[in-house]
């Protein structure tokens, strides 16, 4: 009799129980609710922003000279191009395989059909040119000379003297070079033509983590379907009478509360994570 007497007490303790803190779980609810939207809403930060694809390309620039016996080389070309930036305390630029395949192309393209311009007569310009390469790039510059020349220091001093073309050459931010030159028959003269591709390459700037992106992606999907468990499992408590039945509901309610919590923190320290690379990133494209 005593052990019937005590089971309908408790019974009644827990129902008064849960009769009493309804309203603050509701209340609690309702918070957790603006929570969930309010960070439903944060995204992850800017991703990255459009590389500048700057491009540099003063106006070619041809000298009137008599032809005279010479010979010149890429190697010396590139030689002399450094020599001027370290006079200006500058790094010297490494040679790059796709630069110099760029520049040797733009050379044969102009004697092949007879133009001397940035841009040829189907529309490549100086950017596209590097790209179709395989040239990725955050600046690029392009320098063309037209005429006869001694030898390749007086091919460079022409470049120095013209100061777009100058500006190309001591320009800090390039990294790399690409060099073509060739003689050939331009408007009916014996020419030497040469190129000059520069280039500051994608690869220079770390992009962010692909893979850290794809699990914040991953454990955001996982947070949605909390939120969509919470949310049910709301409408199920709101069903019920207190009870016992209603008061274990209320438990895995409360751990489906934490486990959304502890996510949503690991995923907000993902994210921060990722959008300090994003940053950096940004930074260096930049060139700040």
């Amino acid at each position: 009799m005593n052990k019937k007497i005590i089971f309908f007490v408790v019974m009644a303790m827990i129902l008064v129980v849960g009769f009493l803190f309804e309203n603050d779980i509701l209340n609690f609810y309702n918070d957790l609710t603006e929570k969930i939207q309010s960070f439903q809403k944060t995204d992850v930060g800017n991703l990255i922003t459009q590389a500048g694809k700057e491009i540099f390309s003063p106006p070619p620039l041809s000298v009137e000279r008599a032809e005279q016996p010479s010979f010149l080389t890429v190697e010396k070309i590139i030689i002399d191009t450094n020599l001027q930036r370290k006079d200006s305390n500058l790094p010297v630029l490494a040679e790059s395989e796709k630069l110099d395949e760029a520049a040797a192309a733009k050379a044969d393209d102009m004697f092949q059909n007879q133009y001397f311009d940035h841009v040829s007569p189907t529309g490549v310009g100086p950017g596209q040119l590097v790209q179709n390469y395989g040239y990725n790039y955050i600046l690029a510059g392009e320098n063309l000379i037209l005429g006869n020349f001694a030898n390749e220091e007086e091919l460079v001093k022409a470049w120095m003297d013209s100061p777009g073309h100058r500006a190309n050459i001591l320009n800090s931010r390039y990294t790399e070079i690409g060099v073509a030159v060739k003689k050939g028959v331009y408007k009916g003269q014996n020419v030497w033509i040469a190129v000059q591709e520069f280039g500051l390459p994608l690869s220079e700037c770390r992009q962010p983590d692909a893979g850290l992106k794809s699990k914040i992606d991953s454990y955001r999907a996982q947070l949605d379907t909390f939120a969509a468990e919470i949310d049910a499992r709301r409408v199920e408590i709101d069903s019920q009478k207190p009870s016992l039945k209603r008061n274990n509901l209320i438990d895995v309610y409360n751990q489906l509360i934490q486990s959304y919590n502890s996510l949503a923190q690991t995923i907000k320290e993902l994210i921060l994570q990722y959008n300090n690379q994003v940053s950096a990133f940004n930074t260096c494209v930049n060139g700040k």
